[in-house]
């Protein structure tokens, strides 16, 4: 199963919300995946297929190596919905 990793500043609010929205978009689109929410610095850390968040804050992932996709807008289902169908 894929893991799609949600990462903000501190891993609390935006992060846990981004989660919620793409755990019910991937039931609409009847995919399955891991999904978890996260801090940044935590984030560096973990493996996972796919990383999820704001641009700014994800940008800081880019290594080469991990599958990064930021957000414009955090609460723009439609948006999410788009990455997630693409990226999975």
């Amino acid at each position: 199963m894929k893991k799609v990793l949600v990462v903000c500043g501190n891993g609390l609010g935006s992060s846990m919300i981004v989660e919620m929205n793409a755990k019910s978009i991937l039931k609409d689109l009847q995919k399955e995946a891991d999904v978890s929410h996260t801090d940044l610095t935590t984030a560096k850390t973990e493996q996972a297929d796919l990383y999820i968040g704001s641009d700014d804050i994800v940008n800081n992932l880019q290594d080469g190596s991990r599958h990064v996709v930021g957000l414009k807008n955090l609460l723009d289902k439609n948006e999410l919905r788009e990455v997630l169908d693409q990226n999975l």
